[in-house]
């Protein structure tokens, strides 16, 4: 429970600067840019982790980097999701020459290393227009990231249709002539659907990593503070003794990593039914 508050709390900081950006609201976290004290300031009562440079507020720019950080895992998880389990679930029905082609372009896709393939996409589509649309920083991010990060879940889906689709309801559904594009999506997708609640829940925390790491490269958001891009300035202040923007920065990426992975394993446990029946059978 105290992860999932932990998770629930960072989602309302990201969706309340959201909301604040979106309403023009001058409050709190969207008011990063506003110089607060002097340059490199220490934490004190006034600003708890202290200010940066151009004595902006540390603690603002952290809260803010959340919607970034967020927005983009949460945006890519939607995508890899949306390309890689109709995928699957093709693949794994149909079988034969569909099915050798998608695991043709997934297995040729996750031949590339994961982080070059991400770096190559976040370039190339840097800066680029789509549909008359600019991608930013962050738009280019999350399609970098979710472009590249379907294959798992691809693989996994594609694998329990296998399973599923000779079981008696399945049989039963083709028998009454459902059509096939029904079975798939009306009969087996429902099945399967724990699935990929798990596998969201435990891909989101990479995505946040894939974020941190395409910002601190200067790939991702340049306008806006970000946790990687903190990180990468607090770089070279490190050696000046100024240590708090690294800190809270790095902290805000641990204790959301570390609540998110806790949170998707107990979310695993739960609704995995192969563990459970693993559980009875040690019990």
């Amino acid at each position: 429970m105290v992860c999932l508050g932990v998770v629930m709390l960072y989602f309302l900081v990201a969706g309340f600067v959201g909301l604040a950006e979106v309403l023009d609201w001058r409050v709190g976290p969207t008011r990063w840019g506003e110089e607060v004290g002097r340059s490199y300031a220490p934490p004190s009562s006034r600003n708890i982790f202290g200010t940066d440079i151009f004595g902006q507020s540390v603690l603002r720019k952290t809260l803010y980097g959340a919607r970034i950080s967020i927005t983009v895992a949460l945006c890519a998880s939607l995508l890899s999701i949306a390309i890689g389990v109709p995928l699957g679930a093709v693949a794994g029905y149909f079988r034969g020459f569909v099915d050798d082609v998608i695991v043709w372009v997934y297995s040729t896709v996750s031949s590339v290393p994961y982080v070059l393939l991400i770096l190559a996409f976040a370039v190339v589509l840097r800066d680029k227009t789509l549909f008359g649309h600019r991608l930013t920083g962050i738009t280019a991010a999350y399609l970098a990231i979710g472009l590249t990060s379907w294959v798992g879940i691809c693989r996994l889906i594609r694998g329990e249709v296998i399973k599923h689709k000779d079981r008696e309801y399945i049989l039963a559904a083709v028998s009454y002539g459902c059509s096939r594009r029904r079975i798939i999506f009306r009969h087996l997708m429902p099945n399967v659907l724990h699935l990929v609640i798990v596998d969201f829940s435990l891909r989101f925390v990479a995505f946040v990593h894939a974020e941190v790491i395409l910002s601190f490269l200067g790939l991702g958001e340049s306008d806006r503070p970000s946790w990687g891009a903190m990180i990468n300035d607090a770089r070279m202040e490190l050696s000046r003794g100024v240590w708090w923007q690294m800190a809270a920065a790095t902290a805000a990426v641990f204790v959301f990593s570390l609540a998110l992975n806790i949170f998707g394993d107990a979310l695993r446990d739960s609704l995995d039914p192969k563990l459970g029946r693993k559980k009875l059978k040690v019990s």
